[in-house]
């Protein structure tokens, strides 16, 4: 088991900045992969950005160049910096973690508003 903690949404102004973490626990050193997914109203569950054991990073193509993720091993966090945020980032990201085996655990949710 895999338990995840999420912090730092809230609202921000467009072209504004927010940084996302989620720190795992538990059983840590069965974790593959670790990212961030995000679900607006209306609209199916994305990935926005996605760090492997190994650093390797995929991110989508609508965040590319304006969000950056990030690890820090020692402390199983993951952190998601968001950069120039649109009003199209509104959304729940969800902290997403996916272990050796292919189980997928996933955080509570933390809101994202992007308004003026």
């Amino acid at each position: 088991q895999v338990q995840l903690v999420e912090s730092g949404g809230g609202l921000v102004q467009p072209g504004g900045s927010l940084t996302l973490s989620c720190a795992a626990s538990g059983r840590v050193f069965t974790i593959y992969a670790m990212g961030w997914y995000r679900q607006a109203p209306g609209e199916q569950r994305e990935l926005v950005a996605q760090v492997t054991r190994d650093d390797r990073t995929d991110y989508a193509d609508s965040v590319k160049g304006r969000f950056t993720i990030s690890r820090d091993s020692a402390k199983n966090t993951v952190f998601l910096q968001m950069n120039s945020l649109k009003f199209d980032d509104t959304a729940v990201y969800y902290c997403n973690v996916i272990l050796f085996g292919g189980n997928p655990y996933w955080g509570q949710g933390t809101q994202v508003t992007v308004s003026s």
